[in-house]
């Protein structure tokens, strides 16, 4: 079990897949760990090599001496990728993972072959809405917002319909610690690369689930619309994080981008 210390805090990570092979970094969502990639990256493992890990404060990542930023976050993945000797890689993010991807290919375009983009913005939430998550977790923990939470990223029945699968996922969720979770809220609540991501050059392929509702398709699309040459595609029947219902699809989704960015070269 891998750890990497980045100057502050200890990094857990994995690599796994196929060595040699074209390169994957995978970036997880707010309240998760590198767990929700699991079936995704199987059915990409004999194209790909892959490097998985777990963002500031969740999994068994440590928190580090001070909230992070979007960009602190983003230096993370650089100093990572560093770690395991990866020049360069194309990152897929969900989520918080994706503007992460953002920064990254902002800050480092060199380092970065192609993004997918998945259930993110440039932009997402409010002050407003970010602040009373924040009090509702240093209030009551994850445990206080962990039903709501994880109701959302799926589509709508998918817990009566997998109540063993959404009883684990949740419990995942419940288990981050509440100052991990937070830390990674406040960044959210000052990050906004609407502006910036017209200036992101690498290919880029936006994905949202048709049902997602903390990044609707539409707030999807539009920062597809702002990305030169991105495109944009949504996946039906799905919420929030759309690779822990649909895990082929999005694998797929991912292969065909590679495929088209490798031909492009």
């Amino acid at each position: 079990m891998p750890f990497a210390d980045l100057g502050g805090h200890a990094a857990h990570y994995r690599l796994a897949g196929t060595p040699g092979a074209p390169r994957l970094v995978f970036a997880n969502s707010l309240g998760s760990d590198l767990r929700i990639w699991d079936e995704v990256t199987a059915a990409l493992a004999p194209d790909f090599a892959i490097l998985g890990y777990d963002m500031r404060g969740h999994g068994l990542s440590g928190l580090g001496a001070e909230a992070p930023s979007i960009a602190d976050l983003a230096d993370d993945l650089l100093k990572l990728m560093d770690v395991v000797g990866w020049p360069s890689a194309a990152l897929v993010g969900v989520s918080v993972g994706g503007l992460v991807a953002q920064a990254v290919a902002l800050a480092a375009p060199t380092h970065v072959d192609a993004l997918v983009l998945m259930d993110t913005a440039a932009r997402i939430g409010s002050r407003q809405s970010w602040n009373e998550r924040i009090a509702a977790v240093e209030t009551g923990g994850l445990p206080a917002i962990a039903e709501t939470v994880a109701t959302r990223w799926f589509s709508a029945g998918f817990a009566a319909r997998r109540p063993a699968e959404f009883t684990g996922w949740r419990t995942m969720l419940e288990r981050i610690p509440a100052a991990g979770y937070a830390d990674i809220c406040r960044a959210l609540r000052e990050a906004d690369l609407t502006e910036a991501v017209g200036a992101i050059t690498v290919p880029t392929l936006v994905l949202c689930g048709e049902e997602d509702v903390p990044t609707p398709p539409a707030l999807a699309r539009a920062t597809a619309e702002r990305i030169p040459g991105a495109r944009f595609t949504l996946i039906e029947k799905a919420g929030h994080i759309p690779g822990l219902e649909h895990p082929r699809a999005v694998a797929d989704l991912v292969r065909a981008h590679w495929k088209e960015v490798a031909h492009g070269r």
